[in-house]
This record gives structure tokens, C-alpha cells and sequence, in this order.
């Protein structure tokens, strides 16, 4: 999550004559159960990798507490840049209780720190 304590709220320009990211859009695939998987796309976006896997944490915490769960937890993400546009194919695991490893999320904390940081959720 520190991640997105760097992130310039959506419409804020971050460098001098620069745009605000554009969110495309979240793809869910449920795979097993409790593993999750998110597809996710931004442009205009000036810290790109960033940015994108930032928007995929935000999605996955939405996620999670659209299914009535509280938590979840960071299996993987792959990052792809092509004509401008950051993709990011995520996944994660969501869980009712804090789940172990050292990458986990608190879905309400995330959505209200998505929410102030301008990055949509699910």
C-alpha cells in the first residue's frame, strides 16, 4: 500500500503539461474459490507500472468487500506497457480473516485510500 500513498489524485497533473491518468477499466475472473484474478489498463499514466498495479490493488480490495470479505492477499502481478497503455494482470486471494504473508490488504482501509487518491474500484 505504500504505493499509493505516492499517487496524484485522478485529474491532478503530476509533472508540468502532463494529463491525468484514464482508468480503462477492471476485468474479474474468479479462478478457485478464493483466488481472484483482475486484468487492468491505464493511459496517459506518468509513473506507468506504478500507477497501473496501484489501480489492481484497488480493484482486488473492492472486490473483496463486494463478496463480504475483509481481506486480501497479493499473489502475483504481471505488467505489460504497449501504445501507451499500462495493462496489469493481477491476482489475489480474499479472504474473511487477515490471511498470512507479508503482502496482505485490509479492503475497507484500501477503498478509502483509493477513494482519496483518485483511482476507481471495481
Amino acid at each position: 500500500m505504500a504505493g499509493l500513498a505516492a499517487c496524484a489524485p485522478a485529474g491532478a497533473a503530476t509533472d508540468a503539461g502532463a494529463s491525468a491518468p484514464v482508468y480503462r477499466g477492471v476485468e474479474t475472473r474468479l479462478l478457485d474459490g478464493d483466488l481472484v484474478e483482475f486484468r487492468v489498463a491505464v493511459s496517459d499514466a506518468a509513473q506507468g507500472r506504478q500507477q497501473v498495479a496501484d489501480y489492481a490493488v484497488c480493484a482486488a480490495a473492492q472486490y473483496a468487500l463486494i463478496r463480504g470479505y475483509g481481506f486480501a492477499r497479493h499473489v502475483r502481478t504481471k505488467v505489460s506497457h504497449n501504445g501507451g497503455i499500462w495493462r496489469a494482470d493481477a491476482v489475489y486471494t480474499i479472504s474473511p480473516a487477515l490471511p498470512r504473508g507479508l503482502r496482505t490488504i485490509d479492503a475497507e482501509v484500501t477503498v478509502a485510500d483509493c477513494a482519496d487518491q483518485g483511482i476507481p474500484t471495481v
